[in-house]
C-alpha cells in the first residue's frame, strides 16, 4: 500500500468514527462538546511516589474480572492504603518482608474481602499481592515522583523509544501487562500512549487499520500511526474508538442512562466498512 493511501484510510477513520458517534449518540444527550472533553486527557497527575503507587495498584486490578474481585470486595483500592503504610513503597517493602503471603493474611484479617479468597499460587489475589510487592520494590527506585516522570520523559520524547516503555514496565510489575502499563502511562498525562483493549482492537482488526489478530504491541503502534497521520493524540484515538465499543460516558449520568448510551461497536464496524472498503487493501506487517 502507498503511505498516502494509508494515510487517507486512517484519515477517513477517525472521521468517521467521530462523526458516527456524535450521531448514534445525538438523541440521548451526546454533543460535540461532550465527546472533545473526552478525547482530552484533564486528570492531574499524582505528585508523590504514594499516589502513583495507588495509580499503579489501581492499574493492576483492571485486568478481566479483577477490579470486581479486588477492589469491589473491599470497596475500593484506596480502603488498601492504611495496610500499606499509605501507600510509601519503600515502607511497604519493609513491612512485608515475608512476602505476598503476608500481604494478603493481612488484607484477609483486616478488610475481609466478600467472597472466597482462594491461595493458589495462580488466584487472582495471590497475584494481586505479588503486584503490589513488585509495584514497591519498583517505584523505590525513584526518590520523588518528578524522579519517575523524568525518568518516563525520556522514552516519550522519542517515538521510536516509546513502546519500550511499557514493556519495561510489564516486566519490573507482576500481573501489568502490556496493555495495562499503558493505561497507567496514559492516565498519568501521557497523551502519547494508548490501551490496545478488546473495544480498541475489534475495531482496529475490522476495519484492516492493523492486521487481524496482531499483537497488543502491534495495535499500540497502528493506534500511534493513525492519530499521527489524523494530527491528533494516540490518548484521542483511544479514547474515540473506546467510547463506541464501550458506550460508556462515565463522567456524565445525564447522557443515556445514567451515562450509558450501549456499545455501537458491531453497528460502527458495519457501517464504517462499507464507506472503506474502496479505499482499503491489505496493510502489510511493516506498514505504520
Amino acid at each position: 500500500m502507498q503511505q498516502v493511501n494509508l494515510q487517507q484510510l486512517d484519515r477517513a477513520a477517525y472521521t468517521l468514527a467521530k462523526d458516527f458517534l456524535l450521531q448514534s449518540g445525538a438523541g440521548k444527550g451526546v454533543t460535540p462538546e461532550l465527546i472533545e472533553k473526552y478525547l482530552h486527557l484533564s486528570t492531574p497527575r499524582p505528585e508523590s511516589l504514594a499516589g502513583l503507587y495507588e495509580h499503579i495498584l489501581e492499574s493492576a486490578q483492571s485486568a478481566n474480572m479483577k477490579a470486581g474481585v479486588i477492589g469491589g470486595s473491599i470497596g475500593g483500592v484506596a480502603n488498601l492504603g492504611p495496610l500499606l503504610c499509605d501507600f510509601e513503597p519503600a515502607e511497604v517493602l519493609e513491612k512485608y518482608r515475608s512476602g505476598w503471603e503476608g500481604v494478603l493474611d493481612v488484607i484477609v484479617g483486616q478488610l475481609k474481602p466478600r467472597g472466597s479468597v482462594p491461595r493458589t499460587s495462580r488466584s487472582i489475589w495471590p497475584r494481586y499481592c505479588r503486584s503490589i510487592l513488585s509495584g514497591a520494590r519498583f517505584l523505590s527506585q525513584f526518590s520523588t515522583a518528578d524522579d519517575f516522570y523524568r525518568w518516563a520523559d525520556l522514552f516519550d520524547e522519542d517515538e521510536r523509544s516509546r513502546p519500550a516503555l511499557p514493556l519495561l514496565l510489564a516486566q519490573e510489575i507482576e500481573g501489568i501487562g502490556f496493555a495495562l502499563a499503558c493505561n497507567f502511562l496514559k492516565e498519568l498525562g501521557y497523551e502519547n500512549f494508548s490501551k490496545p483493549d478488546i473495544h480498541v482492537k475489534d475495531i482496529f482488526w475490522a476495519l484492516g487499520l492493523s492486521p487481524w489478530g496482531t499483537t497488543d504491541y502491534e495495535v499500540f503502534r497502528a493506534v500511534a500511526r493513525v492519530a499521527r497521520n489524523a494530527g491528533v493524540t494516540p490518548y484521542n484515538v483511544d479514547k474515540l474508538f473506546w467510547l463506541i465499543g464501550s458506550g460508556n460516558f462515565y463522567e456524565d449520568p445525564h447522557v443515556g442512562n445514567r451515562g450509558r448510551i450501549g456499545s455501537k461497536k458491531k453497528e460502527f464496524i458495519e457501517v464504517a466498512k462499507a464507506q472503506l472498503e474502496e479505499r482499503q487493501t491489505p496493510i502489510e506487517g511493516g506498514a505504520r
